[in-house]
């Protein structure tokens, strides 16, 4: 990506000039925290080789902020989106930060153009996120950034992610605990993280109790009903679906119901996402696993203010617990 120019250097230039984090950078020119001389002077002697000035154009506490933060996702539907923005809107609004909301609609030059534009206006720092976890490629940005959902491929960024495999055992063990002894396990894409991560976890939690390979397909109540149609064929006495998505739940419960098959005093079936437009319009409402979205949201604003704010050195890597939500489709 091309390089913009700037009429002064910034603390972030500052910090990989030195090979140090934004918030080191800050202590150093500040001369506050517990640093090592070195790594202070090794600071100081990068921002004299720039002419940075504190107070100009840098992000340490002298600075002049534009208390603005970019939040570019590739979610357009904003069904990960929305409750994730309205954790970051809690988190930023203790310190006075807007939100500017970007959707590059997984086009690359779209992208491009509003991380060059988001530099242009100065932002404090962004948010990346999406619509999937699998890895992105990172942005690469002498800029405060974290992501929240959607991690970057690089290990030295600063993500905030859901524990999806703990989610998916957490599933897999309730249909075991009410009863279920023969499970099928269907899910979208294999090609997919959340896919894999899932099924793998739910194999693991299930054992022997999973009487098929997992049943990989899309993300739809489409393939949710084609799924029952298989399995009804092949198991005829299973008595329990596990599914990655609400969109399968949906398409399964469904199915089940239209060929005369009771939920769950028949077969149990669990959901993952929470999304309520599917998991409470289900008949039974779907038992499904919520990622806590709005909580994973305020956590990376926290982050990143942290690292807007020089207020330690948070985790490279933060990850939250998802917790189950029990419903009429699995009592």
């Amino acid at each position: 990506m091309k390089s913009i120019r700037r009429t002064a250097p910034r603390i972030a230039d500052v910090a990989e000039r030195a090979g140090v984090s934004v918030s080191t950078a800050s202590k150093a020119l500040n001369d506050t925290g517990q640093l090592r001389e070195d790594t202070r002077a090794r600071v100081k002697e990068a921002a004299a080789e720039l002419g940075f000035v504190a107070g100009a154009s840098g992000r340490g506490p002298a600075d002049t902020r534009t208390y603005t933060v970019g939040l570019l996702t590739t979610d357009s539907f904003g069904r990960f989106t929305i409750p994730l923005l309205m954790g970051v809107e809690d988190a930023l609004a203790a310190g006075r930060m807007a939100i500017i909301l970007c959707d590059t609609r997984d086009d690359v030059l779209r992208e491009r153009h509003y991380l060059a534009s988001l530099q242009e206006r100065r932002v404090d720092g962004l948010i990346i996120t999406g619509r999937t976890t699998d890895p992105r490629p990172s942005v690469g940005l002498p800029i405060p950034t974290v992501y929240a959902f959607s991690p970057s491929d690089d290990p030295e960024d600063f993500a905030v992610v859901a524990d999806e495999a703990a989610g998916a055992r957490a599933a897999a063990e309730h249909l075991a605990a009410m009863g279920s002894r023969r499970i099928v396990h269907v899910t979208g894409p294999q090609r997919h993280h959340s896919a894999a991560i899932r099924a793998e976890a739910t194999a693991d939690a299930l054992g022997e109790a999973l009487i098929a390979p997992p049943q990989y397909g899309h993300w739809s109540e489409e393939w949710g009903r084609h799924a029952v149609d298989m399995t009804l064929a092949a198991h005829p006495d299973v008595d329990g679906f596990c599914c990655g998505s609400d969109q399968i739940a949906r398409g399964v419960t469904d199915r089940l119901r239209e060929r005369g098959v009771d939920v769950p005093g028949q077969v149990r079936v669990t959901g993952f996402d929470n999304w309520d437009v599917m998991a409470l319009a289900s008949r039974p409402p779907l038992t499904t696993v919520d990622m806590g979205l709005k909580t994973l949201g305020r956590l990376a604003g926290r982050t990143l203010l942290d690292l807007v704010e020089g207020e330690g050195e948070p985790p490279r890597r933060q990850v939250l617990a998802p917790r189950l939500e029990v419903r009429g489709s699995s009592l």
